[in-house]
């Protein structure tokens, strides 16, 4: 019998998905990435699409094709290699950075603009709160669809489009000057930019969700999910596109009411006044707390449903776990928090990238297994450099490599491997007939 969804859970999925991968990231980056590139708009915009937006949908359909888990994913690397990848990621994006994230996001944009003179503990109580319910959400695995795709995401997009379409109609300002490296280099700025949304390593793992929730719709074959996981990752992918665009155009036009602003949260504050007045503040806080507190829940479900896989703590012991690390973290602050991650993103990054790739050059490489130990490590080394040029230290002696002076030192070496492995190394097949 033929496995179908009706267009209504189709559209829900998809929904499900934009909403997890649109939280703090999302918003708080494109505003400033657009207010610095001014009149070099397109450029730059075009870059953090690419990876902001481009390379999640790739990935996710590099799951789908996969087979639609992690394990599918990496299962010509070493079991220890990829557990350890994996977990990594999961920590980057759950409880060490992305997830906490969130709640700090939420704080500063839709919580403590109402408040005179703000305090530590404001946070602290904000935080707990946030994170309670997230973990309540999070809470019931096959209603992630019902609540968050047909519920949730519906409200935060229409208030997404109220926002995009008063952009449109009345910007508050003209384009001005770029400043800085998008003034000589404005797609590659905007492309590193792009990693900050850390939406590639989302895409990993929340394959993982999206063919969870299919399964509990009676989505059980391989070729349904293919297609429907790929369908999803259309939708949330022309969302996140939709989003971003409104974003960067928002921050272009934003000299005249955010000069000097130092975060993308505070020039869409301030612009989001501008064009409504006192009840600004309102519009941006629905918005900014439904993305947050969905892609939260998105987050500490994925974690939670990885790490109960790897060991005997049940899911929502979890869900408790990470909820609970998550509030503990977000009360470091947000300029302290993305400092930490920066150095970590330029690690990894490359490794999700090189996967992907792999993924879809399998078929022509001589030896797989071979090919991505090889490629990963590649990858890994060369990333580990651009890292630790982030980080400030001096890796001077390594200026000579392609791209490594705008932070991809890493990209020719990967590439470069990956096409030598599709001619070096006999596949296991071969092997076995030639010991016979």
């Amino acid at each position: 019998m033929k496995q179908t969804l009706k267009t209504t859970d189709i559209i829900a999925v998809g929904f499900m998905l934009f909403a997890f991968f649109l939280g703090a990231g999302n918003i708080i980056f494109p505003p400033l990435a657009g207010q610095l590139a001014g009149d070099h708009l397109l450029p730059a915009m075009t870059g953090f699409l690419l990876t902001a937006v481009g390379l999640p949908l790739i990935t996710i359909i590099a799951v789908a094709v996969a087979g639609g888990s992690w394990e599918h994913l990496t299962k010509d690397l070493p079991k220890r290699a990829a557990t350890l990848i994996a977990v990594l990621i999961f920590i980057i994006i759950g409880p060490a950075f992305a997830a906490p994230r969130t709640g700090l996001v939420a704080y500063e944009m839709a919580v403590r603009p109402f408040f005179a003179d703000a305090a530590q503990m404001h946070l602290t109580v904000f935080s707990i709160l946030f994170f309670v319910i997230a973990m309540a959400f999070a809470w019931s695995q096959g209603k992630l669809i019902d609540v968050i795709g047909k519920i949730l995401t519906p409200v935060l997009f229409i208030g997404l489009i109220i926002l995009a379409g008063a952009v449109f109609i009345d910007p508050q300002g003209e384009l001005i000057a770029p400043v800085g490296d998008y003034l000589t280099q404005p797609l590659t700025k905007g492309f590193l930019e792009g990693y900050n949304t850390m939406d590639t390593f989302g895409s990993l793992m929340f394959g993982m969700l999206i063919v969870d929730a299919l399964r509990s719709k009676g989505i059980t074959e391989r070729a349904a999910t293919t297609k429907y996981l790929i369908s999803s990752a259309l939708i949330a992918a022309a969302g996140l596109a939709f989003v971003y665009i409104s974003l960067f155009y928002l921050g272009a036009t934003s000299a005249t009411v955010a000069t000097s602003a130092d975060n993308g949260g505070v020039i869409l504050s301030h612009y989001v006044q501008a064009l409504f007045g006192p009840y600004g503040q309102i519009v941006l806080s629905v918005i900014v707390l439904l993305a947050c507190l969905t892609t939260a829940i998105g987050l500490i479900s994925a974690c939670s449903d990885y790490f109960s896989s790897l060991t005997s703590i049940s899911y929502h012991k979890w869900v408790i776990i990470v909820g609970v690390a998550c509030a503990t973290v977000a009360n470091i602050g947000l300029s302290q928090l993305i400092a930490l991650s920066v150095p970590v993103l330029f690690a990894l990054y490359p490794v999700a990238i090189a996967l992907v790739a792999l993924t879809f050059a399998r078929k022509k490489l001589a030896n797989p297994k071979l090919a991505y130990r090889v490629v990963v490590l590649v990858a890994l080394t060369f990333a580990l450099i651009d890292a630790a040029k982030v980080a400030g230290l001096d890796v001077s002696v390594f200026n000579v490599l392609p791209l490594f002076s705008v932070g991809m030192g890493w990209a020719m070496p990967t590439f470069a491997a990956i096409i030598c492995m599709c001619f070096i190394g006999k596949n296991d097949e071969e092997l076995t007939q030639k010991a016979a």
